[in-house]
């Protein structure tokens, strides 16, 4: 049950142990599709972690009065609200950004990520721990699409966040800003991570140590 998690693990889970990509294989597409610059990846990780926040406090707010028999589509009408406010927020501020994420942000509504948390967490939990919840895997999103993001911008770009770091020597991977450089670089990442958690691993960190 998650209510034995004490408050710090409830948070710390979404980034690194339950984590929503690396560890569960959840918001693939974003994730994929609009990292191809850095700046991207961060501006849809906030844009998602915005949505998963405010509507997992609105939800486990109101858990007790949305029937049973519509709790998806009450969630779903709840979460395009708050998608709305984040596509509107960008096109209004950061015109760029939103033009280069382009139908993403209105997709978030159809993200497993957020309607998966309300599902299994926010709609059976407090406004307390919903929140660390949320927080968490929020950061641990906007991790990996971050990581991923600087990735494949140093190397189809030499350039991180749109300033150049590599001289006129190097040559761009332009394979790493098309879709099949997100797919090698995830994959990768994953298969990092899964290497890094592989609990033959750990029971020889603990004898290490």
């Amino acid at each position: 049950m998650s209510s034995s998690l004490s408050l710090k693990a409830e948070f710390v889970k979404g980034i690194w142990k339950e984590n929503p990509v690396m560890a569960s294989l959840l918001g693939l597409c974003p994730t994929l599709a609009v990292t191809n610059a850095a700046n991207n990846g961060l501006a849809m990780g906030l844009a998602t972690t915005f949505v998963l926040l405010s509507s997992s406090l609105m939800i486990s707010a109101l858990r007790n009065f949305i029937p049973h028999q519509v709790r998806i589509a009450g969630y779903i009408v709840i979460i395009a609200t708050f998608v709305t406010v984040a596509d509107r927020f960008l096109a209004a501020y950061f015109p760029s950004i939103s033009a280069s994420l382009g139908p993403y942000i209105p997709l978030i509504v159809v993200n497993c990520l957020i309607l998966g948390r309300q599902e299994a967490f926010s709609s059976k939990n407090g406004i307390g721990r919903s929140l660390l919840d949320s927080l968490g895997m929020g950061i641990g999103f906007i991790l990996v699409l971050v990581v991923l993001g600087i990735i494949r911008e140093i190397l189809g770009s030499g350039s991180i966040f749109g300033m150049a770091v590599l001289g006129d020597w190097f040559t761009p991977w332009m394979v790493m800003i098309l879709p099949p450089g997100a797919f090698l670089t995830l994959g990768i990442l994953i298969a990092l991570a899964n290497w890094y958690n592989d609990p033959s691993r750990s029971k020889e960190r603990r004898a290490v140590s």
